[in-house]
């Protein structure tokens, strides 16, 4: 059976609606992917769109009704991921704090699949060519390094994202998430109200829904 270029044509046109329909349900992110989930969309969007577009023996309905599936998919697991701290660390893991004061966490850094050679090249990109200098390094969830200098006197560390406290950046500052619940108390919030709270120069600055 060979595959006409009205069906061809028709793929394409299906293909590319889904592909701005997902851009507009998830947000531009996924074109620059920062998450697991971003990247994992778009390689199997991909592979179902080039996989299946010139299959002569696949329908446009079954087609159309396959990228459906993958978007419903993807719309439940990130929507899991923004509302489930356990699937968001199952899923893209959790930043690690790879360099702290100076000092190397060599175990956490091989752990991560992070050589000495890759550890030393994000450090130059960064500019640090002396490690000592480096406060705080966090190896992030898309695989980039974010990197602090002791010389920084303005520190952020989110202490609250999508509404959700992050107790490992409340460990990193010395507070306690009762400290947090009093901060919120005090300005009349719940936590599930914050969308992003940054502690700053020994401050909470909130960001409300």
């Amino acid at each position: 059976m060979v595959l006409s270029y009205g069906d061809l044509t028709l793929k394409f046109i299906v293909g590319f609606l889904v592909m701005v329909l997902q851009i507009n349900l998830f947000g531009r992110g996924n074109i620059a992917p920062t998450s697991a989930i971003d990247q994992l969309q778009n390689y199997v969007l991909g592979g179902i769109v080039g996989g299946m577009i010139y299959n002569s023996s696949i329908t446009l309905l079954q087609f159309t009704l396959v990228l459906l599936i993958w978007t419903l998919v993807v719309f439940v697991a990130k929507f899991l991921t923004n509302h489930n701290n356990y699937f968001r660390k199952v899923i893209e893991g959790t930043p690690q704090l790879i360099v702290k004061n100076g000092k190397i966490d060599v175990d956490l850094a091989l752990k991560n699949g992070l050589s000495a050679n890759d550890l030393s090249f994000k450090l130059r990109q960064s500019g640090v060519m002396d490690i000592r200098n480096v406060k705080r390094a966090v190896f992030e969830r898309n695989g980039q390094l974010t990197i602090i200098l002791k010389n920084e006197d303005s520190l952020k560390y989110p202490l609250i994202l999508d509404g959700k406290i992050d107790t490992e950046e409340l460990n990193t500052v010395g507070k306690d998430e009762e400290w947090v619940e009093k901060q919120l108390k005090q300005r009349n919030l719940d936590v599930a109200e914050v969308y992003l709270a940054n502690y700053i120069d020994g401050q909470l600055i909130i960001y409300e829904y």
